[in-house]
């Protein structure tokens, strides 16, 4: 028997990578940017339409998700034997339906229930 200790090769070979402190740099790092540019584009009314502004801030909010479960969940396509990606699409396809549902509640609800203000109601309030 060695003095070598087998407790941890059942760690071995899952397909899971342990983050470095490079890998955690790089996280924050791009974090850190992922989180300034929305602000930016908001503080200082970078983009003239505000449905443009947001889907930026949502492609950025996605693109964060996507650098968090990269450098600090270490999700791949190994790791769990796949079990984690499957995880993920499911998760994806809940947050696309919720996100979904909820835009389309608020649309519906702003024209359908909103009374519609014309000129002249807008004179006789000012």
């Amino acid at each position: 028997m060695s003095a070598h200790s087998h407790a941890h090769d059942d760690h071995h070979g899952d397909g899971a990578s342990h983050g470095t402190f490079k890998s955690y740099l790089i996280g924050f790092i791009l974090s850190v940017i992922l989180t300034a540019i929305p602000f930016w584009l908001v503080m200082d009314g970078v983009l003239d339409s505000k449905v443009a502004t947001a889907l930026w801030i949502m492609g950025l909010g996605v693109v964060q998700i996507v650098v968090h479960m990269i450098y600090f969940l270490h999700m791949n396509t190994k790791s769990e034997g796949g079990w984690n990606m499957l995880a993920l699409i499911f998760t994806i396809v809940i947050v696309a339906i919720a996100i979904a549902g909820s835009l389309w509640v608020m649309y519906h609800l702003n024209t359908n229930m909103m009374p519609q203000m014309d000129h002249e109601m807008i004179k006789s309030f000012g």
